[in-house]
């Protein structure tokens, strides 16, 4: 299954939310790093020093010359990063735990997904492990990357939820659904750094916050390692990354809508407009409609079927249940598929 999310840096109605990357700082002097202790303690989990120790080589700093960010190494001579914190730029500079920086170049970037990945002057760099199941809530996490520059910093937390959907963000972008949210400090200059469950491996992407003027508190969001490990697999391919489309355009359905046009649900996403040709168009779908359900998921809102879509095949023949004239209809659709 295709599945993912992200972008960051956007106003959103009602919260800002904050991407994590920032204005380039001067490096400070390497300095040296105690020696790691390898294995954990007799019969428990490593400490989470062990896990630092362990896992900071894996993670680096991520410079543009407009701004720093984070990235993951991903294979030997591949980081991971998110697509905002490269901006556009085709050349960076990576630095090191070890005090040393290489040039990286950007071999492909996925707007959709908010992911990148860079090809590093230097090879042989420590691959972590990357866990594709999802964590629990509750589960303790740790953040490693450069915010505000301060590289190698270490935050930790909890997994605060799962499937998270940062409020209005589905209406400026089909990203920021599914994320891992955690209560882990996450600041300008953690995005694309790692999330990394007691055991130090990567569970997620650092993708975004929202910040205090907001009103929050530790509300950080990371994109999951299924997600990350499925779009970096897709780039590294052939460059592009395909995701699935219904084709339709949706509205939030308010209160004042549902009573307006009597629409006979309490719930689901609005369609606004149906694009010829495309797979909605084919399957029956309307202007008007509201979407209630896609396959056996049902659809509360525009990022519950966001979220659905990203649980859907390309190619996939499945079912689009919309409510008309306050009547439930399941129409047969299949899935088509874009490239971001």
């Amino acid at each position: 299954m295709r599945t993912g999310l992200t972008a960051a840096g956007l106003v959103l109605a009602g919260a800002l939310l904050g991407g994590c990357t920032t204005a380039a700082p001067e490096r400070p002097p390497a300095t040296e790093a105690p020696p790691a202790t390898a294995d954990a303690p007799p019969g428990g989990t490593p400490s989470a020093a062990d896990v630092v120790a362990r896992l900071a080589p894996s993670v680096v700093t991520v410079g543009t010359g407009e701004g720093v960010g984070s990235g993951v190494v991903y294979q030997p001579d591949v980081v991971l990063t998110n697509q905002h914190v490269v901006a556009g730029a085709t050349r960076v500079t990576i630095d090191y735990a070890d005090g040393t920086s290489s040039d990286g170049t950007v071999l492909a970037t996925d707007e959709v997904t908010d992911l990148a990945v860079i090809r590093t002057a230097r090879g042989g760099l420590p691959v972590p492990e990357y866990r594709t199941e999802l964590p629990r809530p509750g589960d303790p996490v740790l953040a490693i990357g450069s915010p505000l520059g301060f590289e190698g910093t270490v935050t930790s937390g909890i997994v605060s939820a799962l499937n998270r959907q940062i409020p209005g963000s589905a209406t400026q972008s089909s990203a920021l659904v599914d994320l891992i949210q955690v209560d882990a400090a996450i600041s300008p200059g953690n995005s694309g750094g790692a999330l990394l469950d007691a055991s130090g491996r990567v569970i997620g992407i650092n993708e975004a916050y929202i910040p205090p003027a907001a009103g929050a508190v530790s509300l950080g969001f990371a994109i999951p390692a299924a997600t990350a490990v499925d779009i970096a697999d897709q780039l590294l391919a052939d460059g592009t990354a395909t995701h699935s489309v219904l084709g339709v355009n949706v509205a939030r359905l308010t209160p004042e809508i549902i009573q307006a046009y009597d629409l006979g649900v309490e719930s689901g996403a609005l369609v606004t407009r149906v694009p010829p040709g495309g797979p909605a168009a084919a399957a029956g779908v309307q202007a008007g409609d509201v979407i209630v359900a896609l396959g056996d998921q049902e659809v509360g809102s525009i990022e519950d079927l966001l979220g659905a879509l990203r649980d859907t095949d390309p190619g996939q023949q499945t079912t689009v249940a919309v409510s008309r004239d306050g009547q439930r209809m399941d129409l047969p659709v299949t899935i088509g598929s874009e490239s971001g």
